[in-house]
C-alpha cells in the first residue's frame, strides 16, 4: 500500500518545467507582465528560434504560460499571478553570490538599475518597492505583524488617491513577495498590482530599456512624497 503524497507527480513535472535554464530565463523575462513573441524571447535568452519554441511548447502545456496569436505573431505571457509569485519566491531563494556577474559595463548598468527599481509581474520592487511599503507601514496603512493587510486607513488611501483596488477572484487585497535583491519583502496582491498599474498610467514611473527595470520620474518624486512622505533619496 503507497503512502506516496498524490501531488507529487505534479510537483516533479513542475520543478521539471523550471529545471532547464532557458526555460528559466523565459520566465524569468516575463516577470515584467508584458506579452512577449517568441522572437523576443530567443533574442534575450540567446538561443534559436526553433530552439526557444520547443520550449514555450513546453511551458504552455505545462500551465506555466498562456498563449495568444495576432496575425503571424505568437504572443506569450506568464498564465496568471500565480505562476508569477512562484517565479518570484524560487528566484529569491538563489543567493545573491551565486549570481553569475555583470561582465560589461551596460550589464553593470542594467543590474543597478532593476535593484533601483523594477516591476515584478503586476508591483514595484527593487528598491523602489521597499520604499513604498516601508512608507505605508510607517503611516499606519500597512500591518505586516501577522502577514500584510491593509488597515482601514490603508483603504482609504487608495480611495483618496483615487486607485481603485479591483477585487476578482480569490487573489489577496494584500501581500508580501520576498525581493531578490533587497532581501525584504515588498508589498503585492491586488493593492500592490493597483498601486504600481496606476504608478505608470500616471508617469509617475516609465519603463526603461528592454528588461523590467523602471525609474520614477519627476513627476512621481512629488506625488510620493506629498501622498507618502517618501523623500528623493530613496528613489535614485
Amino acid at each position: 500500500m503507497t503512502t506516496k503524497d498524490p501531488r507529487a507527480p505534479g510537483l516533479a513535472r513542475l520543478a521539471a518545467l523550471a529545471a532547464d535554464e532557458t526555460r528559466a530565463a523565459c520566465l524569468l523575462a516575463l516577470l515584467d507582465g508584458r506579452a512577449w513573441t517568441a522572437g523576443e524571447l530567443a533574442r534575450t535568452c540567446g538561443v534559436a528560434a526553433s530552439t526557444l519554441s520547443e520550449h514555450l511548447g513546453k511551458l504552455v502545456a505545462g500551465g506555466l504560460l498562456a498563449e495568444e496569436r495576432q496575425g503571424r505573431h505568437r504572443y506569450v505571457r506568464l498564465a496568471d499571478a500565480g505562476v508569477a509569485q512562484l517565479v518570484e519566491d524560487l528566484a529569491a531563494q538563489v543567493a545573491p553570490g551565486a549570481a553569475e556577474r555583470p561582465r560589461t559595463l551596460r550589464q553593470t548598468n542594467a543590474g543597478s538599475a532593476m535593484a533601483r527599481g523594477r516591476t515584478c509581474y503586476d508591483h514595484l520592487a527593487g528598491r523602489l518597492g521597499i520604499a513604498v511599503t516601508d512608507a505605508f507601514a510607517a503611516r499606519g496603512l500597512l500591518r505586516q505583524d501577522t502577514g500584510f493587510a491593509l488597515t482601514d486607513a490603508g483603504l482609504r488611501w487608495f480611495a483618496a488617491a483615487g486607485i481603485d483596488l479591483e477585487r476578482r477572484g480569490r487573489r489577496p487585497l494584500a501581500r508580501a513577495c520576498l525581493d531578490w535583491t533587497e532581501r525584504r519583502p515588498h508589498l503585492a496582491g491586488v493593492a500592490g498590482a493597483a498601486l504600481c498599474r496606476h504608478a505608470l498610467h500616471a508617469r509617475w514611473c516609465v519603463r526603461i530599456g528592454s528588461e523590467r527595470a523602471v525609474k520614477v520620474t519627476e513627476t512621481g518624486e512629488r506625488a510620493l512624497y506629498d501622498l507618502l512622505g517618501i523623500g528623493t533619496e530613496a528613489l535614485r
